[in-house]
């Protein structure tokens, strides 16, 4: 069987009015998180940030800039989840990072692993989700918002 890492990305999603996307778990309905997803193989995070935004949202991490919040979370795997971990694994460690789009837009939604998507406030938001490491992580967006720099992709050359 290949067992997920217990290495993990959040990428929490918002506009500059900080709206936050939020989608719903297909595996557990009524539970409302921001983009996640485990590493595979030895790709850097930032990769792995980028891959499950596109594959959960159809958003393209590299049209809007993806930022590296330099913060992990390490938390306890819940039980109903353990089984996708090699035997004995307990806790995951989840790494943070922010993707500011102009303004709430419609996603393409893995239907496999999402049923629906809402854009909320952020504060709003951090109270639907039901992770308190995403709950932590849009309760540290206005701040975060506010001390980013002004970053924009790259422009083609």
């Amino acid at each position: 069987m290949n067992y997920k890492q217990p290495q993990s990305v959040l990428v929490v999603v918002y506009t500059p009015a900080l709206d936050v996307l939020l989608i719903e778990r297909a595996d557990r309905p009524g539970f409302w998180q921001s983009v996640t997803g485990s590493r595979e193989g030895t790709e850097p995070l930032a990769e792995t940030a980028a891959r499950e935004l596109g594959e959960e949202t159809g958003l393209d991490a590299h049209a809007y800039g993806l930022q590296d919040w330099q913060l992990t979370n390490r938390y306890e795997i819940y039980p109903h989840w353990r089984h996708r971990y090699a035997p004995g694994v307990t806790h995951n460690d989840e790494h943070v990072f922010g993707v500011c789009v102009p303004a709430p837009m419609p996603v393409t939604l893995a239907p496999a692993e999402h049923l629906n998507y809402v854009w909320l406030p952020w504060d709003i938001a951090a109270n639907r989700v039901f992770s308190p490491s995403n709950a932590a992580a849009l309760r540290s967006l206005p701040a975060r918002a506010a001390d980013a720099p002004a970053t924009r992709p790259a422009a083609a050359t």
